[in-house]
């Protein structure tokens, strides 16, 4: 009797545990939508190989710099190592700061250092002058607001359709929760809250493209 429960307790439990957890992914809870379909980055906003960069089609993490990068970065590579590293791989993910003209400098020795220990491919500064960032933050409908730098340390996830995507609603708890983005300075934010809600968001995309090869197939 005993054997058969410790048989049990070893292979039966992590199997049924195994199947609960995957199937709960079947039914995933989306990532609620904050804004609808935000403006896109001005394409004459340049990156700093002087390209063009757009959020359609991208799971987009993005950011506002401000002038004092590099008296930010510490708040880069938190995010670099929490977030970016673990997702850079996924071909549709990206992470794009806006940041004032002038701070090239500081944006390609950032990029310098953090390419240090990632590939930076899908990583973006682009650069438009204080009053445009101001402007199109504006455009995005949030509480909080930019600095007198046109920054600030909470970052945001735009889905493919350039919807802002966080959290409304009730927790997990039951308690009201309102969330429209990271902030860059807690390590808590990023590892407890934004680590799981990239999560969400590149599990909800690849369950639409396994329905849609399905449906190929049919």
């Amino acid at each position: 009797m005993k054997k058969n429960i410790v048989l049990f307790v070893l292979f039966v439990l992590p199997i049924v545990a195994y199947l609960f957890f995957a199937s709960g992914v079947n039914s995933f809870i989306t990532l609620p939508t904050i804004t609808k379909t935000i403006p896109d980055v001005n394409p004459n906003w340049k990156s700093l190989n002087g390209e063009a960069v757009t959020l359609n089609q991208k799971i987009t993490v993005l950011g506002f710099a401000g002038e004092n990068l590099m008296d930010n970065s510490g708040n880069f590579f938190t995010l670099n190592q929490k977030i970016y590293n673990n997702y850079h791989e996924f071909k549709d993910f990206q992470f794009v700061f806006i940041a004032p003209e002038g701070t090239q400098p500081q944006a390609e020795r950032l990029v310098k250092e953090l390419g240090k220990i990632s590939n930076m491919s899908g990583y973006h500064f682009v650069f438009a002058s204080k009053a445009e960032i101001q402007k199109y933050y504006a455009q995005l409908k949030l509480l909080g607001k930019l600095d007198d730098k046109a920054g600030t340390p909470i970052v945001y996830i735009i889905d493919k359709k350039r919807n802002l995507r966080g959290r409304k609603g009730k927790s997990v708890q039951g308690a009201p929760e309102y969330k429209e983005g990271y902030n860059t300075t807690s390590a808590a934010d990023l590892h407890n809250d934004m680590v799981d809600d990239v999560k969400i968001i590149l599990a909800e995309y690849r369950l639409a493209l396994k329905r849609n090869n399905a449906y190929r197939k049919i």
